[in-house]
């Protein structure tokens, strides 16, 4: 890798301050799993590396009478050994569970997951987040080996998926980010985080480069709610899902008073699925009821030339969750 400067600061104020306007500038250094291999394979080259773990403050779970407040350098494993977030989060808490490599939820951060890059071959491969062509500047996707890219929000120019295994739970559950810079902080629906760039410079979430990812909150209002993340992988190794769902119920007895469905893997941002949604309330979980859903929710859908099967994939991954979600408590 090219050689950069190395900051270890203490405090949220200090990192902040060695950081820059763009993103040549500096990085944030936290789980390293994702910004150390972008290095190595020269996708990424930053003047300054800020390391962020020895900032206490962005540590911790704390379940408040508003709102559950996660630190951005929570890891998987404390995520998953936490009883409050197995007990009212379960879809957060599955997805979690989705990480097999012990290694991974040692190191890896709540806050890296939301902010990883995608894992898109093109990218990795030195092409750009669009993945263009450098004589045509057209995007190489579509006419390439496509297995693995989106079928939803894949109008162009961005093909690729989100990587975030915590993104499509945490969207579910109404979940907010909490974003510091120069000016302060700022609070993000988790929803409105992730995005989908329509230029090579920008990003794939609202971060700035001169921010940190400090803390997650969930509202009270989402506990009580059965919740589920179902997802399919090729390998239960170590692997990343072709297709994951994640959903919130409110339940009135047996019935459906509202619900969240969220896809994963399937588009370059958690896509919601409004017609599922409405398809549930005033209605209870059936199995029938729950594969209409899972139409539902890919309606729409437009498969690359490789990846067809992944409509399948997430059309089952909903109802399978739905189904999970329904038999809570039961």
């Amino acid at each position: 890798m090219q050689a950069f400067e190395y900051a270890h600061p203490g405090s949220v104020k200090e990192a902040v301050a060695l950081l820059g306007p763009g993103w040549a500038d500096a990085e944030v250094l936290a789980g390293g799993t994702d910004l150390l291999s972008l290095m190595k394979d020269y996708v990424v080259h930053p003047k300054r590396v800020v390391n962020i773990k020895g900032i206490a403050e962005l540590g911790g779970i704390e379940a408040g009478k508003t709102a559950t407040k996660i630190g951005a350098l929570v890891s998987f494993e404390e995520l998953l050994s936490n009883d409050h977030i197995q007990s009212e989060f379960a879809a957060l808490a599955q997805a979690a569970a989705g990480i097999a490599s012990p290694q991974i939820r040692s190191m890896g951060t709540v806050g890296g997951d939301l902010c990883q890059r995608p894992r898109c071959w093109y990218f990795r491969s030195g092409y750009g987040l669009l993945a263009l062509d450098t004589e045509s500047k057209k995007s190489l996707v579509p006419g390439g080996d496509n297995r693995y890219h989106a079928i939803l929000g894949n109008a162009g120019p961005a093909y690729f998926v989100s990587p975030s295994s915590l993104g499509p739970a945490l969207v579910a559950l109404g979940a907010s980010v909490y974003l510091t810079g120069p000016a302060g902080a700022r609070v993000v629906p988790v929803a409105a985080f992730f995005r989908t760039p329509t230029t090579a410079s920008e990003r794939e979430v609202a971060l700035m480069p001169n921010e940190v990812l400090t803390h997650i909150t969930i509202p009270a209002a989402s506990r009580g709610m059965k919740t589920a993340t179902y997802e399919i992988r090729q390998r239960e190794a170590l692997d990343w899902p072709l297709a994951a769902a994640s959903v919130a119920l409110r339940m009135s007895g047996g019935t459906v008073h509202s619900a969240r469905v969220v896809l994963g893997h399937v588009a370059p941002v958690p896509w919601h699925a409004p017609a599922a949604e409405a398809l549930l309330a005033g209605h209870a979980i059936t199995e029938d009821l729950a594969e209409k859903a899972g139409e539902a929710a890919v309606h729409g859908a437009k498969p690359l030339s490789e990846n067809g099967y992944k409509v399948q994939l997430a059309r089952i991954a909903v109802k399978r969750a739905l189904l999970a979600a329904a038999q809570q408590g039961a």
